[in-house]
């Protein structure tokens, strides 16, 4: 698969850093409206997890100032859109239009209306939405375990986010840029959720705002089966909070944990990966010493793979990214 980001920021670092590793996706082109950036100086990028940019080569590949002129480019198979959210609809419209696939960040839109259109266009599987955390080693073995039965079904589930104050994203609160916590943190989890339990039939949720937006959430997701399920977290008012993840998820022969929680002052804590089997025993698998970019690896190869064969995983598909905003506009309401 050939590839062509557009979005030269953080998520376009990232995204970058993983087609260096990848051997099914090759990262051919991008675009990008400034010079600098188009000259190859991402030293200025930086994120909450990975390395800082860098000066990268660009002899190697095709460098233009707008997606309309990268869209030209016939040895493109896939667009790579990692922009702000707001921005996700027009570069998708555009790319589908040129007849090109795409793999657009999380989320998808930053409405679920929007999202189930975008989702629907070109055809079957033509929209892929990049959700990492199922291709994870600590959330993907939930996944695959849901879908081979290994531990029975999963009958209840538990899951954490919180972040400290995001104030280098300053729209972060805005419903018509970014979205706030449930729309650019919590969809991560809300994305699990549908594919492990599928569609909630309601929610219930309590939360301290800002701007009438979900700051800080608890909330409890309501399944016709009767299964226990909740999600909590957001913004917690303090630098030193840093990030925390993690879940308690119940098969029905097994319950599985994990937990990872980075502080300000460097340090970090862990519940690494338990599974605690039915009949007493406790199993810590590991998954060796892969680092952070290799989650998107997975997923860039997930795409590469969907193209070659035409057969989309569950995991990209666009419909559950659209149900995933959807539990999140819930939430909020």
């Amino acid at each position: 698969m050939r590839a062509g980001i557009v979005g030269v920021g953080f998520m376009g670092w990232i995204h970058y850093l993983a087609y260096q590793k990848s051997q099914q996706a090759e990262l051919v082109a991008f675009c990008s409206r400034d010079e600098g950036k188009r000259s190859g100086d991402w030293r200025g990028i930086q994120g909450n997890f990975g390395p800082p940019g860098e000066q990268i080569d660009v002899s190697g590949m095709n460098v233009y100032d707008s997606l309309d002129a990268m869209l030209l480019d016939d040895s493109i198979d896939l667009i790579d859109i990692c922009l702000p959210p707001a921005l996700h609809a027009e570069a998708i419209e555009k790319s589908i239009a040129a007849g090109k696939k795409v793999l657009c960040e999380k989320p998808l839109s930053l409405s679920a209306e929007d999202a189930l259109r975008l989702a629907s266009l070109g055809e079957p599987g033509d929209v892929m939405v990049a959700h990492v955390l199922p291709f994870m080693p600590e959330f993907g073995l939930l996944v695959d375990a849901n879908a081979d039965g290994r531990y029975g079904k999963p009958i209840a589930g538990r899951f954490k986010r919180t972040i400290s104050p995001p104030d280098w994203i300053p729209d972060f609160y805005q419903l018509d840029s970014v979205g706030g916590p449930l729309i650019d943190l919590h969809v991560h989890d809300a994305h699990l959720i549908r594919v492990l339990f599928g569609m909630p039939e309601s929610v219930e949720t309590a939360c301290l705002r800002r701007d009438g937006v979900a700051k800080l959430y608890e909330t409890v997701f309501r399944f016709p089966e009767g299964y226990p399920v909740s999600a909590g977290g957001g913004v917690i008012d303090t630098p030193a909070r840093g990030f925390t993840h993690g879940y308690e998820v119940s098969f029905e022969r097994a319950t599985i944990q994990f937990e990872f929680a980075a502080y300000a002052d460097g340090t970090n804590a862990t519940i690494p990966l338990v599974i605690l089997h039915q009949d007493g025993t406790v199993e810590c698998p590991e998954f060796g010493g892969s680092d952070q970019i290799d989650s998107f690896v997975n997923e860039i190869d997930a795409a590469a793979k969907a193209i070659a064969t035409g057969e989309v995983s569950p995991l990209l598909d666009g419909k559950l990214a659209a149900d995933a905003i959807q539990i999140c506009e819930w939430q909020n309401a």
